[in-house]
């Protein structure tokens, strides 16, 4: 079974620490058995008070990292005061030593800071809370910091953005590890989405938009029931009843990607569900997702998935 270790350390955020034990906990297989056995650590094994009126009491120390397949470290409120290796605390930096090479290693929100003082984001892409990605950046020159996103992958390593982001990077694992399914399973559980749209631009201060702007939402939900047709720009504006200007602008400011992005990540979430339920061939599943040809779904696949759509749905069809 896959093996989950949750690593707290002084002034953990309550909520970031009970989103691993909360999701993972509640992903099943058919048969009704756990997929994930979940742990909780602190660096000493002893209580951590929390950033609330609290204390909580752990089960382990920082030794069970050692035989983790995944660690998820969720956010503390001192994290982002580690602005370098001498600011992270030798007992959190010999927590993290201890992370096997082969495990997945993920932050929640500023729990990316104490990565980034470990050395371990050094020439990786990540993120953080979009209040401190200059500060971040700052900080961490050798990190590739993006902004507009609700997580980040790259190779073992994953970052998420503010606090809730870190639900959306925790059902991007399960749903790497066990397909769409289980992670929409989860989902239905826990009473969320199983995939938000956009990044974390969406949430930053803005003005608000001048009242005759309508929302996007309505053609957004139009879109997704016609994904299979072309859908271009200008058909969508219409559909909006705007113009082509107004409506790439209003679309941004509501999801952070533009229309193509937004578009093509509808179509490999569409794909992904097809590929793993039905048994449409690749090119029926291209033509069904808007794709066009198998050609374009699988350079769209490998770019976003890193695999092909064969591959993948010999991953994790039903």
């Amino acid at each position: 079974m896959h093996r989950i270790v949750v690593l707290a350390s002084e002034g953990v955020l309550p909520f970031e620490l009970s989103i691993a034990t909360r999701l993972f906990g509640s992903a099943f297989d058919e048969k009704g058995q756990p997929l994930y056995e979940v742990m909780t650590c602190s660096p000493d094994g002893r209580p951590v008070r929390t950033a609330s009126d609290f204390t909580i009491v752990v089960a382990h120390d920082a030794s069970i990292l050692g035989t983790a397949d995944t660690v998820i470290i969720p956010a503390a409120e001192h994290h982002a005061d580690i602005t370098g290796p001498e600011r992270l605390s030798k007992e959190l930096a010999a927590a993290l030593a201890l992370v096997p090479s082969s495990a997945r290693l993920a932050s929640i929100c500023l729990a990316s800071y104490a990565l980034a003082a470990a050395g371990l984001l050094d020439g990786h892409r990540a993120t953080t809370h979009w209040n401190r990605t200059e500060h971040f950046r700052a900080a961490f020159p050798a990190v590739d910091v993006e902004v507009d996103v609700l997580y980040v992958q790259s190779g073992r390593i994953f970052t998420s953005a503010g606090a809730a982001a870190g639900v959306d990077l925790c059902l991007q694992l399960i749903r790497t590890d066990h397909g769409s399914r289980i992670a929409n399973d989860v989902a239905r559980r826990c009473v969320i989405p199983p995939w938000r749209d956009g990044g974390q631009a969406q949430y930053v201060e803005r003005p608000v938009p001048i009242a005759d702007d309508a929302s996007t939402s309505a053609t957004r939900a139009w879109a997704l029931r016609h994904l299979g047709r072309p859908l271009p720009v200008a058909a969508l504006a219409e559909h909006a009843t705007m113009s082509r200007r107004t409506f790439t602008r209003r679309f941004r400011s509501e999801v952070g990607l533009s229309v193509g992005e937004w578009l093509t990540r509808q179509r490999i979430d569409l794909a992904r569900t097809l590929l793993e339920t039905t048994r449409l061939s690749i090119d029926q599943v291209a033509e069904q997702a808007g794709f066009g040809s198998a050609f374009t779904l699988r350079d769209h696949f490998r770019a976003s998935l890193g695999t092909s759509p064969s591959r993948y749905r010999r991953s994790f069809h039903e």
